[in-house]
């Protein structure tokens, strides 16, 4: 922490002072013309994300998820049709895992340059360099290659699998505390995928450990409201792109590229007309603990259970209030698990924090190291939340 002294344009100061008034001393007095000079305390970290634009990152950002969102949903499609559901080789999402990363990490270096790249992701390139993984290295190459020239910006030049190869491992990064790093989750949401259900790409950028941006690349998130969505209605079109910016509040268009819209988190106050999120598979939340913080709060609607960080893009444009997620004991969260849909719904004026109401550290590494689970809503609602939580954590644990 240190003392600064800063002169700001008048381009930036409106959106800076809803920053920085916080900040100020007392005896400061505001005094705006055109242009603002003040003294204030903050972290390096702080002034540079708020003084910093990153409309170039976005930019290929939402490219990068949504070539990687057309890879991943060829795939999917495939694996319906064979019915992969009741195959138990689950090589095909191996390869839309890697094919996904891939493709992200070329139009990133692509678009931004390579000196400098960094990227925390989920998978490296370790099972495809022997004699057993050649046939899914080049099943990878030919999909990345097929998706790249689709877009028609990245070459005609195809990948080599050496190429390919490196594109995959440039995702070994640790990430930390100092620098810009990319975070992937390549496809978040395997079994949601495996069932033609939800699934996302998941990116999001830390610049000197804060996420100061996100996007959430859903395939198969209707464009209305999940609470008014009509599964029967074919003609109900889905596919979802959420991005956001520290400081610039939360956009969603369709995959395909319509106009953007402002999203914003749900309003309500009253707890018992609360709906909640939780995970759809039991082994990635405890759907007990779940229950029992919705029985305290009163809510009266079931839980809406789906897949992946598309519950955080939900959530984020108000189609429930809450997002709840408690890990069985021992699992540790991945920073990729959480960044971008972190972003998406903090710029469309959520909460996230872990479960003593602590903010979320992105800057250690690749992990998160939490109190007890991960809980998401509104600001209106997040006292009788944190109240509820603690209240059933100490019940749970006096029950052992």
């Amino acid at each position: 922490m240190e003392m600064a002294t800063f002169t700001l344009s008048s381009r930036t100061i409106n959106s800076l002072t809803q920053k920085t008034m916080p900040l100020l001393t007392k005896n400061t007095k505001p005094h705006f013309p055109f242009s603002l000079c003040f003294t204030l305390r903050a972290s390096k970290s702080t002034l540079r994300a708020v003084s910093m634009s990153y409309d170039k990152e976005l930019d290929a950002a939402k490219n990068a998820a949504s070539l990687a969102a057309r890879l991943c949903q060829k795939v999917q499609k495939a694996l319906l049709q064979a019915d992969v559901q009741s195959k138990s080789d689950k090589s095909p999402v191996t390869v839309a895992d890697y094919g996904s990363q891939a493709v992200v990490s070329v139009v990133l270096q692509k678009e931004l340059g390579s000196a400098s790249f960094s990227l925390v992701a989920e998978e490296d390139s370790g099972d495809l360099c022997n004699e057993e993984g050649n046939a899914t290295l080049q099943r990878i190459m030919k999909l990345v290659n097929e998706t790249l020239a689709s877009d028609g910006t990245y070459g005609t030049a195809p990948l080599s699998e050496e190429d390919v190869l490196a594109a995959i491992d440039s995702g070994r990064s640790e990430g930390g505390p100092s620098g810009q790093h990319w975070v992937l989750d390549p496809i978040d949401g395997t079994k949601g995928f495996l069932r033609g259900d939800q699934y996302a790409i998941a990116l999001g950028l830390l610049d000197e450990g804060k996420v100061v941006l996100g996007v959430l690349a859903c395939p198969n998130l209707p464009l209305s409201s999940l609470a008014s969505h009509n599964l029967q209605d074919a003609q109900d079109k889905v596919g979802c792109l959420f991005y956001a910016q520290v400081g610039s509040g939360t956009d969603m268009q369709s995959l395909d590229g319509s106009t953007p819209i402002k999203v914003h988190v749900t309003d309500l106050d009253n707890p018992e007309e609360a709906s909640f999120f939780e995970s759809f598979e039991a082994a990635h939340s405890l759907h007990d603990l779940s229950s029992l913080i919705a029985k305290k709060l009163g809510v009266k609607a079931p839980p809406v259970r789906i897949d992946s960080q598309a519950k955080y893009g939900a959530l984020s444009r108000g189609d429930g209030a809450i997002y709840l997620r408690f890990p069985h004991k021992g699992y540790r969260e991945k920073i990729w698990d959480h960044a971008a849909g972190y972003l998406v719904v903090a710029e469309a004026g959520g909460v996230v924090s872990d479960a003593a109401g602590n903010p979320l550290d992105f800057s250690k590494g690749r992990y998160l190291d939490l109190h007890e689970g991960i809980i998401v809503t509104n600001q209106k609602l997040m006292p009788a939340l944190l109240k509820a939580v603690k209240e059933s954590l100490n019940e749970k644990a006096s029950s052992l």
